[in-house]
């Protein structure tokens, strides 16, 4: 079964086509990433405008890349919500009017479930896919907008187990990135620079929240600002180190929530995703500490843990 789908939640306009649930067949993705990062964050006008112009043509190549045209489509899938409201409504009404049209069935996905299904796809046979009867598992949602652990019985059964309580821990990373001067998006800047700043002298403090699997950032965060304030016009001080700690402090807090989750609900696989699925320090942990518990984790590929259509029509598959 072959499904086209579609995904503007927030600044990118995605299409692609998705054959039996896990082989990605075309993954297009138009960003409008650079007319906001002299804003220092996403402006969400911009965001809807750009998609309308690039959503014909993302669809239309996603076709193209996959040699088929809509004919070969099965159904259409495509992100109802979390994300933008303007930008939601572009994919959704794009969508909904090329149902129509073609008779195709329709099937609005939620956004932050399918971050989890990436996980579960292939873009090439290099690719270490999650097997499909892996389940139940725990699965870890990280992105700028979103911190969010869930119990996966199967593709229908998400259970939310915790949340942020403040900032999301990518948007954590973009504000200590503006506090140290670095630009947008903060992640992949204090990733490179974290690499190379380690130090041990340096300590941010993190929120347990004992007892809870929810998540707090901010205090994090606010620890940078007041450090930054006090230390930057002396000679010692150094961003790398600074971003190291920080870096540390947020991959700490995610992996330990992640594991703890893993052991209270007696699970065996561990999925991530979202854009800061991509750290490298957050790879690195988690799969170092995974395994002296036992349990096995899994990251989409890195084109796959950005926003992308490929998890929406993935996800979908199970739905029909």
């Amino acid at each position: 079964m072959n499904i086209l789908g579609i995904e503007t939640s927030c600044d990118e306009t995605a299409a692609s086509v998705v054959c039996g649930g896990v082989e990605v067949l075309s993954n297009i993705i138009a960003s409008s990433l650079k007319d906001h990062q002299r804003f220092g964050g996403i402006i969400p006008e911009i965001a809807s405008r750009r998609q309308i112009e690039f959503i014909h043509w993302v669809v239309g190549e996603s076709l193209a890349k996959a040699q088929m045209n809509i004919k070969n489509i099965d159904a259409i899938a495509v992100t109802r919500a979390p994300g933008l409201i303007g930008s939601l409504l572009v994919g959704l009404c794009f969508a909904r009017g090329l149902s129509r049209a073609t008779g195709k069935p329709l099937l609005e996905m939620d956004h932050i479930k399918a971050h989890l299904y990436a996980n579960y796809l292939q873009i090439s046979k290099e690719d270490r896919a999650c097997p499909q009867n892996q389940l139940p598992a725990v699965g870890l949602v990280v992105s700028g907008g979103h911190s969010s652990l869930f119990y996966v019985k199967d593709f229908k059964n998400f259970k939310l187990l915790g949340v942020t309580r403040d900032d999301a821990a990518g948007e954590a990373f973009d504000k200590v990135a503006r506090i140290l001067d670095l630009g947008y998006p903060g992640g992949p800047v204090i990733d490179r620079l974290a690499a190379r700043g380690t130090n041990q002298e340096i300590k941010f403090p993190q929120a347990p929240l004992t007892g809870s699997y929810d998540f707090s950032f901010s205090g994090t965060k606010t620890a940078v600002l007041y450090y930054t304030q006090k230390n930057k016009n002396k000679p010692d001080y150094s961003p790398a180190k600074v971003a190291y700690a920080f870096q540390k402090s947020v991959v700490a807090i995610l992996a330990e929530k992640s594991l703890l989750a893993c052991r209270k609900m007696k699970v065996k696989t561990l999925l991530i995703g979202g854009g800061v699925a991509a750290n490298s320090a957050l790879r690195a942990s988690l799969q170092a500490k995974a395994k002296t518990q036992g349990v096995e984790v899994f990251f989409p590929p890195m084109i796959l843990c950005l926003d992308n259509a490929a998890m929406i029509a993935g996800l979908a598959h199970h739905y029909i």
